[in-house]
């Protein structure tokens, strides 16, 4: 029997009494799906999967899809590892918060992480609720950020001139850095509706933000932060902790996140899926 206990937190949920390693059942694919819908990120402790199983999970609740600037793991097209070895003093990989590739014209609805090595420290994936952080807005706040378009792009972290752009520099995380990075722009709404649940939250954050439609660039560079600034309120995020063996898969229709260092000196490797 499928067990979710919410973390108390802003989203945030434990899962158990269920083997991902194995094909779920209709009724159980149900429950997890209403689960992530209700809490936005779940954890699935003491599941132990190869890559075939954590591929065919996925499966289970959306299709595999781009992966623009990550090369995958050898044998696989859809797997890339989210590695740090223990002798790396390059910044943390994604310490900004985002929405996964949001910039592209039909952002991922879903990615999933399974840790293989763990540190015994830090390393949390923090979340923060999107949906929480738009209706806690005051009312001046919201009819400001309401109808905003933003335009997203990848060229801050993976054009050659991006914080990725130097592979030298990037450690054990095998990224494909782009010239055409610096050219990417798509717009979405600032806060859409969730499509499944018609909440609207923020799509994305600081990472993938780099403007507003009709809004020039020194005034979106103050609503930018200010955004960041309150996205970042200790009321709507929650500290993922991880342990090894544990899948964590979350909504990025509603959920922004990004990683934290503190394991310096410890090696610590995860492998992802996005969903669409």
């Amino acid at each position: 029997m499928i067990e979710v206990t919410p973390s108390g937190g802003s989203c945030g949920a434990e899962v158990r009494g269920v083997d991902l390693s194995r094909p779920l059942s209709d009724s159980e694919i149900d429950e997890i799906h209403a689960a992530w819908l209700d809490h936005h990120v779940l954890a699935f402790p003491d599941q132990k999967l190869d890559d075939d199983q954590l591929e065919a999970f996925c499966q289970q609740f959306g299709r595999f899809g781009e992966d623009p600037y990550f090369n995958p793991i050898p044998g696989r097209t859809h797997i890339a590892a989210v590695k740090r070895e223990a002798d790396e003093t390059n910044p943390i990989f994604a310490e900004h918060w985002h929405s996964d590739w949001s910039f592209l014209a039909q952002p991922p609805k879903g990615t999933v992480l399974y840790s293989l090595d763990i540190p015994p420290v830090g390393g949390d994936t923090l979340f923060s609720n999107q949906h929480l952080a738009f209706e806690a807005m005051p009312d001046e706040m919201r009819a400001r950020f309401a109808d905003l378009q933003a335009i997203h792009s990848p060229v801050m972290g993976y054009s050659l001139k991006g914080a990725y752009g130097d592979v030298s520099k990037n450690g054990a995380m095998d990224i494909r850095p782009s010239a055409e990075a610096e050219h990417v722009r798509f717009t979405h709404p600032l806060v859409p509706a969730h499509p499944e649940t018609g909440r609207r939250g923020l799509l994305s954050g600081i990472g993938y933000w780099i403007g507003f439609e009709g809004v020039d660039d020194h005034k979106a560079l103050e609503l930018i932060l200010e955004l960041n600034e309150w996205q970042s309120r200790p009321e709507f995020v929650f500290a993922q902790k991880w342990e090894t063996d544990m899948l964590v898969m979350w909504d990025n229709r509603s959920v922004v996140h990004k990683a934290t260092g503190g394991y310096e000196g410890y090696r610590r490797e995860l492998h992802r899926i996005t969903l669409y």
